[in-house]
């Protein structure tokens, strides 16, 4: 029944594990915060316990619904000498309408199940959401280090509902269907992929163009593919990516005139233009003085090229 309403509010997929300790991730995100590889990202240090534990983050947590929302366009950029905007922020910030759908399903189980309590994550919190959605059976994790599904490949946003009602869990996803293939590290122009399944996030390019709020070191110039908010290298020569469909969400449709914008266009691009055009996206997140910055840096690495 739950999943049945997670599907009718438009998420793709929708699995269910048990809450509790994510033993194998323990290891991993110790590792990997030692080794730096969250760049200033201070906050992933944050609430360590909590993020390998949803009981420490709702009362008497019992079960995890892991959701997928695809946001695949059916259109991208015209000019392919523009700089390049994340398929992700093309539309309305996914914060936003994931959590305007995830307290819809909440009030959902409250009505027909009776008096349960949660609450939602959308990339906000302490929360893993990659190992969930492998837990709950919903896809692996890639060479990349994204979440891949056999159906619908990766380009989708992950949440959950953590709530205090025992469920029917999912088998977790075991198989790893990547193979040999190592296309997104062959691709990666800034080597963030640094093995197989491990990322450092302070050479990424979506770290440099995003979170990142300094300079963006001049080792990277030349190296940033003309990218000025995130970037899909790795998703974009993933195999099975082939099977992405366009998503129907209405949020998700691209802010008037984005795609139609040409390279000078956004290198000429005002704060009131900005304001405009990014109204209600999660560009904002970058505000305008970073999203100038990641255009000078390109434009002043093509000009030296």
């Amino acid at each position: 029944m739950i999943k049945e309403e997670a599907l009718r509010l438009g998420f793709q997929q929708c699995g269910i594990a048990k809450a509790g300790f994510l033993e194998e991730e323990a290891p991993r995100l110790s590792q990997w915060l030692r080794n730096q590889h969250h760049g200033q990202m201070a906050y992933m240090e944050n609430h360590f316990d909590k993020r390998l534990n949803p009981t420490l983050l709702v009362d008497d947590a019992k079960s995890v619904i892991s959701l997928s929302l695809n946001y695949f366009p059916s259109q991208i950029q015209e000019d392919p000498e523009a700089p390049k905007l994340s398929k992700y922020a093309y539309g309305k910030d996914y914060h936003q309408v994931i959590k305007a759908k995830l307290a819809e399903l909440l009030h959902f189980i409250q009505e027909h199940i009776g008096e349960v309590s949660g609450r939602a994550f959308v990339d906000s919190a302490p929360v893993l959401d990659k190992a969930w959605a492998k837990k709950a059976g919903l896809g692996w994790i890639g060479k990349h280090s994204n979440l891949i599904s056999k159906q619908s490949g990766s380009f989708f946003f992950l949440a959950e509902l953590i709530i205090d009602l025992d469920l029917a869990y999912d088998h977790p996803f075991t198989a790893d269907h990547c193979g040999n293939c190592t296309r997104c590290l062959d691709a990666c122009p800034t080597d963030a992929i640094i093995a197989p399944y491990t990322v450092d996030a302070s050479k990424c390019i979506s770290y440099l163009t995003i979170e990142l709020k300094d300079e963006i070191p001049a080792s990277f110039k030349g190296k940033m593919e003309n990218w000025m908010f995130g970037c899909d290298i790795c998703q974009d020569v993933c195999p099975w990516n082939r099977f992405s469909v366009p998503h129907n969400e209405v949020a998700f449709a691209p802010a008037s005139d984005l795609l139609q914008m040409k390279k000078e266009d956004w290198l000429d691009i005002t704060e009131d233009i900005f304001k405009t055009i990014f109204k209600n996206s999660a560009v904002k997140r970058t505000k305008f003085k970073g999203l100038t910055r990641n255009l000078d840096f390109i434009k002043k690495a093509s000009k030296e090229a």
